[in-house]
């Protein structure tokens, strides 16, 4: 992985690079229901106030709790310091050090930080501008708001800009009843992340209005699994009245049963790998309480639940994370619990039909090569030349691959749910494809466009208006690049913020830009959602190609690329490992065309990967 770093951490985690220490600025000053606090002036030219805390730590006691409030501080507080990232293991996802490695972060680590165009004190209590509220991927486990710089959305199109911090991993979900003896139903959930979530936007509410926000107009977007969260509140009762539109960038809508989450996973309800009755058997292990699985199971049998909550707020993050297996910084683990209090039971598709969520308006997306960024890394696809670039092994099995994932991706991420919302709230439903695609070619060496594409996190550069992502970067966005992605990210940032001010994307904040209609479900033929591309590549345009699994699965087995059942048995099974299709889906598809290729054997490595 380490040979991996440098590019990985371009391409998934898109952060800031390295900042100069900030300097008070006493235009920033600002008197909050939270305390007083002073800002600094921003590398784009707004005003920015970094790591407020605006919850207790969740330590100790306070561990898988349900987050407090912070209580109101003295004195003028300088918020020149991000707060410190929440346990994780070190990658070049969260942005560590390099030399980093184990665990890094803190438990104390519920802080958000804010941007908002410079302004007085006095000018900022009247301004009651839109509020934009992001919430960083990661899927669940990894990731920090430090990564991003809010500063130039904030400063080009007067809007303000909070990045939250939430509980990852499973400090931020653990279902188990050990943690619900003796609590209230919400805190029973095992969402504590969604719960930090919903705590950070009674913040906003209370206080945005003396950085010039307007608690009435708050818009929340994330990506990845900061999509996933963004949805997670469309949903939750709890989180209602609390934001008034919502942007899904590369969403993933999977939410966990709780039993899946708590069973162990040869149970008669087979829980997760990693539950959390699996985890406790380990710990014990690790630290002598147990010889093996089923001796762990025995102890934790015999050990009284509130004797056992207690054992469990004794371990480290270091311990905790170290009992999950499978981990390469992102965790494998359950996360999102459909509990019946905080999150509704029923699935979230089934939620959107039944219009049991916050009907706001609403942009979905995703990218059109979502998937060819975890590709590149795949050694059934992939090879590395010199040890720096990617090349498909097979050029037509990658891009048929690639195609049928993002597709499918976008079934969940937009098209599915598009309908779903479109069919319950009307006109107030947007999506896009992003098709960007511009990365530097080295002839007949590397040809990022081809390998990487319009890749998964790829955008978000594009939408903060934010290109330096450390020393790699120049190796993809360069000058050769530059006039068509600035030109795109402007066009984006547009597209954004008036979304934000009115609920509808338009023509961007100038009216300068294509009109980006809402999702038509008259027709087929209809117009359904944006291309975000350059003019070179055609431009920004409506259009109205959506797919559902069958589809996929149809196309898939029609592609003449995939001469060899070996190859469309392959795809299909990418898909079903991705959760996108069942297992009993992928035996039955094509009337059995892979039964003599197991999914639970793949890569079939009787037949060897080709290296030539």
């Amino acid at each position: 992985m380490k040979r991996l770093a440098p590019l990985l951490a371009i391409l998934l985690a898109a952060g800031c690079a390295e900042e100069a220490p900030l300097v008070v600025d006493p235009d920033s000053a600002r008197s909050l229901p939270a305390g007083d606090v002073v800002g600094a002036v921003g590398r784009y030219g707004s005003h920015a106030w970094l790591g407020i805390r605006y919850a207790q730590p969740p330590v100790a006691e306070l561990r898988w709790r349900a987050p407090r409030a912070a209580p109101r501080w003295e004195g003028v507080r300088e918020a020149l310091e991000h707060g410190k990232p929440c346990p994780q293991y070190a990658s070049p996802f969260a942005g560590s050090e390099r030399e980093a490695t184990g665990v890094i972060g803190n438990e104390d680590c519920l802080s958000l930080d804010v941007w908002a165009p410079r302004l007085d004190p006095v000018a900022a209590r009247d301004a009651r501008l839109p509020v934009m509220v992001w919430i960083h991927g990661g899927g669940q486990s990894i990731g920090s708001a430090s990564f991003y710089d809010g500063g130039n959305l904030a400063a080009t199109h007067d809007v303000v800009v909070v990045a939250v911090q939430y509980r990852l991993g499973p400090l931020g979900w653990l279902r188990h009843a050990a943690l619900r003896t003796g609590v209230d139903p919400v805190e029973a959930s095992g969402n504590f992340g969604t719960l930090d979530l919903i705590l950070a936007l009674g913040w906003v509410r209370e206080n945005i209005a003396a950085f010039g926000g307007d608690p009435g107009n708050v818009t929340i977007f994330g990506e990845s699994a900061g999509g996933t969260n963004v949805m997670s509140l469309l949903l939750a009762r709890r989180a209602r009245g609390l934001f008034h539109r919502a942007i899904l960038q590369s969403a993933g809508f999977g939410t966990e049963k709780p039993t899946f989450a708590e069973n162990f996973r040869d149970a008669r309800e087979p829980g997760h790998p990693n539950s959390a009755s699996e985890v406790l058997t380990r710990l014990l292990i690790a630290e002598g309480q147990a010889a093996d699985r089923d001796e762990a199971r025995a102890v934790l049998r015999r050990m009284p639940l509130r004797e056992t909550a207690q054992w469990m707020r004794t371990k480290t993050p270091e311990e905790i994370l170290a009992a999950y297996e499978g981990n390469q910084g992102m965790l494998y683990f359950p996360a999102v619990f459909r509990d019946g209090v905080v999150l509704p039971r029923k699935a979230p598709l089934a939620a959107f039909e039944d219009g049991d969520y916050a009907r706001v308006p609403v942009v979905l997306g995703t990218n059109r090569d979502e998937n060819k960024l975890f590709m590149a890394f795949d050694p059934e696809l992939a090879r590395w030349r010199f040890g720096l670039f990617p090349e498909p092994l097979d050029a037509e099995r990658y891009q048929a691959q690639a195609e049928a994932q993002a597709r499918a991706w976008k079934v969940r991420g937009v098209d599915a749910p598009a309908r779903a919302m479109h069919a319950v709230q009307g006109d107030s439903v947007y999506a896009y494809r992003w098709d960007w695609d511009e990365e530097p070619r080295l002839p007949g060496v590397y040809d990022g466009s081809f390998v990487i594409g319009a890749a998964h996190g790829l955008e978000i550069p594009f939408v903060f208006g934010h290109w330096d992502v450390g020393p790699e970067t120049r190796s993809l966005f360069n000058f050769l690049n530059r006039g068509g992605r600035e030109a795109l990210s402007a066009a984006m940032m547009s597209y954004w913020a008036e979304f934000a001010y009115t609920g509808s994307p338009g023509r961007g904040r100038a009216g300068d830009l294509p009109e980006w209609k809402a999702w038509d479900g008259t027709s087929e033929a209809a117009p359904k959602y944006a291309v975000l591309d350059t003019e070179a590549d055609g431009g920004i345009r409506m259009a109205n190609r959506t797919w559902t699994l069958e589809r996929v699965v149809e196309a898939v087995l029609a592609d003449p690329r995939l001469s060899r059942v070996r190859d469309r048995c392959a795809v299909l099974a990418a898909l079903a490992r991705w959760e996108d299709l069942s297992a009993e889906a992928y035996a039955e598809a094509g009337d059995g065309v892979c039964k003599d290729f197991a999914l639970d054997a793949y890569p079939w490595t009787e037949l060897a990967t080709r290296s030539d």
